[in-house]
């Protein structure tokens, strides 16, 4: 399986406080969050905990080094 770019900028959302599987192969149908389609590949999605209610500008190009967060890499 191959990582597939889904959007060439970030998606900014407003996160509650709890825990996120973020998507780092883009065959999610739950984008930016993971649904379990990396299953069966070496990939695995990104596990990250949000302490209080935020805007964040998750990557979507699936290039960033800074994973989950969207770090201008698709630019």
């Amino acid at each position: 399986m191959e990582k597939k770019s889904v959007n060439n900028a970030p998606d900014v959302i407003e996160l509650e406080p709890g825990k996120y599987a973020w998507c780092s192969c883009g065959h999610s149908s739950k984008h930016p969050f993971c649904d379990g389609s990396h299953s069966g590949s070496d990939m695995a999605p990104v596990v990250f905990e949000v302490t209080e209610t935020k805007k964040v500008a998750l990557c979507a190009c699936k290039k960033t080094g800074g994973a989950p967060f969207c770090d201008g890499s698709h630019s």
